[in-house]
């Protein structure tokens, strides 16, 4: 029987996924086998997906995107604007998990 290959980690993979995104929304998908990631505004799926594959060894079996644009807020009475965010939903396959509490 041959051996599993496992994908090799390239340092591209740490500049494509930033942090976990940690909410009550992501808790809650978290329970039908997706994990949520802020990830770099120019990633692409393909991309997150070899990334996420490669530093958690698991299976991914889609990934969905969304570009939070940043809100005007006021301090002090002057505007300014909170920074785009892009996430990702990242959904596994049957039997894999991801403990985001842990780190890479």
């Amino acid at each position: 029987m041959a051996k599993k290959q496992t994908a090799a980690i390239d340092n591209r993979h740490y500049d494509v996924i930033v942090a976990p995104h940690i909410t009550e929304k992501s808790t809650l998908v978290s329970e039908h086998n997706a994990v949520v990631f802020k990830v770099a505004g120019d990633a692409t799926k393909p991309e997150i997906k070899a990334a996420v594959e490669a530093l958690f060894s698991v299976k991914v079996t889609g990934v969905n995107t969304i570009v939070q644009k940043g809100k005007t807020k006021r301090w002090k009475g002057a505007p300014y604007k909170r920074s785009d965010m892009k996430k990702a939903i990242v959904t596994l396959a049957e039997g894999e998990q991801i403990d985001v509490t842990t780190g890479i």
